[in-house]
């Protein structure tokens, strides 16, 4: 039996799906819902701070504010209630740490993300959870 699940999101389409399954287990666990997207920052740490790292950090906002917004749409729609969280740091250990916080008894994410390049980090980091993580980790396919 869930309580509380976390769901990771990214904007793909494959974290649409999860979004998905995630509503599904909520609705079947009459569970509490939280969704929460990272930035990864730790792809930045070597780069020196200048207005182009500035800029590509408010494009990542953009997008995660905006990924965050079309999950609150898709569980109004399904009649489910998700609180959402906006986050940065290493993915893998973000989501994880979100989790212990929330005390989550299950995370769900997708696969992979919405690039090759996304399909090698993101790919890393649903590993890296499934490995780390205390509790269930629901892993859904494209």
């Amino acid at each position: 039996m869930y309580k509380t699940i976390l769901v990771a999101i990214d904007g793909s389409a494959v974290s649409e799906k999860a979004f998905e399954a995630a509503v599904e287990q909520a609705q079947a666990w009459k569970a509490d819902l939280h969704a929460v997207y990272v930035v990864e920052t730790g792809l930045f740490t070597d780069i020196p701070v200048d207005s182009k790292l500035e800029v590509m950090y408010s494009l990542l906002e953009q997008e995660g504010s905006g990924a965050l917004e079309r999950v609150k749409e898709l569980a109004t729609k399904k009649n489910v209630v998700v609180k959402t969280h906006f986050e940065q740091g290493h993915a893998g250990d973000t989501i994880i740490s979100k989790a212990m916080a929330l005390e989550a008894d299950l995370i769900v994410m997708g696969s992979h993300g919405k690039s090759n390049v996304d399909r090698l980090l993101l790919g890393s980091v649903s590993s890296f959870v499934v490995e780390h993580s205390s509790v269930s980790v629901l892993v859904v396919r494209s």
